[in-house]
């Protein structure tokens, strides 16, 4: 079986993840993927994230209509960082038989030497690329060709969906309407619970 993992903040979960999510299972014949919303990101502040149990409940709803989608509260339950290599070793046991592919967009493809333990991370996945921004399938394929040494690589061409969280949360503080951005059920709990004012 193919399997995506696919981690992130999801602070808020917005339609950009869930056409990445479409697009991997699309175009690299996913049987299912799992999203893992982090608990600590080694890259951001914790004071940017509405708490666990609301991210939780946010890709639950937005999630709902695929049925080769799930929700692990893997590093959500973690009391430490949540460095991917960790999230890699839980599926690889978890799931010893199947063929894992990581999912990320393009801009952390442009800076997974830097991750820490990356290499284990390739020995024990295919590394699924999604495109975030137009134009960037030069440099693209030119970091994947410094990296195929250590593991496999497959870059998505579909066109991406440009939307950030950063922007969405940004809106939702300025009484903007955010509404496109966001599944219809996730943005009634986003208005429902107060988030992001």
């Amino acid at each position: 079986m193919k399997t995506g993992i696919y981690g992130g903040s999801f602070n808020p979960v917005h339609n950009g993840h869930i056409h990445l999510a479409e697009t991997a299972l699309e175009e690299f014949g996913l049987d299912r993927i799992f999203f893992v919303p982090s608990k600590i990101s080694p890259h951001r502040s914790s004071d940017e994230y509405v708490s666990a149990e609301h991210r939780i409940s946010m890709l639950e709803l937005a999630t709902a209509h695929n049925s080769k989608f799930e929700v692990s509260d893997y590093e959500i339950r973690s009391d430490r960082i949540s460095y991917t290599f960790y999230t890699v070793r839980h599926f690889r046991k978890l799931l010893p038989n199947d063929t894992l592919f990581l999912l990320i967009g393009s801009d952390m493809l442009l800076t997974f030497d830097r991750w820490n333990s990356y290499r284990e991370i390739m020995e024990n996945t295919v590394l699924g690329v999604i495109s975030r921004k137009n134009g960037d399938m030069g440099e693209l394929v030119k970091k994947a060709s410094e990296l195929e040494k250590y593991g496999r690589i497959l870059i998505s061409s579909k066109v991406p969906m440009e939307v950030s969280s950063t922007e969405v949360r940004k809106k939702i503080a300025e009484n903007c309407n955010f509404s496109c951005y966001l599944d219809e059920n996730v943005v009634q709990y986003i208005q429902t619970n107060k988030l992001y004012k």
